[in-house]
């Protein structure tokens, strides 16, 4: 097998301000990998949050292109690859691009190809779920109440029923008159917000009624991340339901939550890609703990693989690309409020222009 890398830059329609930062643009790193004469493709982007920038993204898919050509091909690759130290998001890059070459060299789509649930399991054997879709969340940042209010207006309008409000301002009040504004101009719309733990345990227990008045659905890491019990101590006293995100990273994070919280956002960039996915959503099944599908703002090509999944989760916020100026990919949908997964083979995605490529 041979690999291959793109670097280019995305750029936000507009900057997207959050509690701790605000971002107008991002670099994504492309991995093709190639296999008499089939192509599959995966994404990873950088992330201060999560200390990724491109040289170490670069850096890190090249070992790991290096690595995939000791392979004879995708399918043993797939299986027998070692977890190694890599970043979860090239891990998860590296899964999707294999998944992809994968379901291109057997004739089937991801989606069906996940139904194997475990990477140790040879992905050949198609299953019988048709292609997942989902209503996805669009995203509204910190920005003015009247600003906020005609997004939300235009989302409706458009399609979208699942409006996620992000919130963390210096004044409180400004969040909820926020959330009123979008209340007002999309009635009909489900409301979810995140602080991204900008709030202590007593801002929120005085926050969470006020928001639960204004039909918020639910609330995403209210606290500060690093704390998993301070959550599970809100979370029992909360009249709305909360879900972990940034104290959600890993398996064993999720394993002591599970039960303690109403929901973990699993992003394949922080949890290793689909597979990791699949053994989360096993873990909490039935505990009371739901799944949430997230994102980093990304491509359609990032974004792909968690829109394969997308039908095993409560709540979709598979929103990253429709976030963009201009989406280099194609092939999930989005801009009316539904994301879905395609039943041609792999991953379903196609390019829509070429960035910067350097050989692995």
């Amino acid at each position: 097998m041979k690999a291959t890398l793109r670097t280019v830059r995305l750029t936000l329609a507009e900057p997207l301000r959050i509690s701790r930062s605000t971002m107008s643009a991002r670099d994504a790193v492309w991995l093709t990998v190639e296999h008499e004469g089939l192509t599959g493709h995966g994404e990873a982007v950088t992330s201060v949050y999560h200390g990724l920038n491109t040289t170490e993204l670069e850096r890190q898919f090249y070992e790991a292109g290096l690595a995939l050509g000791r392979f004879g091909d995708p399918e043993s690759a797939l299986r027998d690859r070692p977890a190694g130290d890599r970043p979860p998001a090239v891990t998860a890059a590296v899964e999707a691009a294999l998944l992809d070459l994968c379901g291109k060299r057997s004739g089937v789509p991801v989606h069906r190809l996940l139904d194997a649930k475990s990477a140790r399991t040879a992905p050949t054997t198609p299953g019988a779920r048709t292609a997942p879709s989902a209503r996805t969340a669009r995203t509204i940042g910190i920005v003015p109440a009247e600003r906020a209010a005609a997004q939300a207006r235009s989302l409706a309008d458009s399609g979208f029923t699942v409006i996620k409000v992000k919130a963390g301002a210096p004044d409180p009040e400004d969040d909820l008159a926020r959330i009123r504004a979008i209340a007002s101009a999309a009635p009909r719309a489900r409301l979810l917000l995140d602080p991204n733990g900008a709030w202590t345990s007593a801002e929120a227990l005085q926050l969470l009624p006020r928001y639960a008045e204004l039909g918020v659905e639910a609330v995403e890491q209210p606290l500060a991340p690093g704390d998993p019990e301070a959550l599970a101590w809100l979370a029992e006293r909360s009249p709305l339901p909360l879900i972990a995100d940034e104290d959600a990273v890993t398996y064993e994070d999720v394993r002591r939550l599970t039960g303690r919280v109403h929901g973990v956002n699993v992003k394949l960039a922080k949890c290793g890609g689909p597979y990791a996915a699949l053994r989360i959503a096993d873990l909490i099944k039935g505990s009371g703990t739901e799944l949430m599908l997230g994102c980093l703002t990304a491509s359609t090509l990032g974004l792909a693989p968690a829109v394969h999944l997308a039908d095993r989760a409560r709540w979709a916020d598979l929103d990253g690309h429709l976030l963009l100026a201009d989406d280099p990919w194609t092939g999930i949908g989005g801009a009316d409020g539904v994301v879905r997964a395609s039943d041609l083979p792999g991953l379903g995605v196609r390019e829509r222009q070429v960035g910067r490529e350097d050989a692995a």
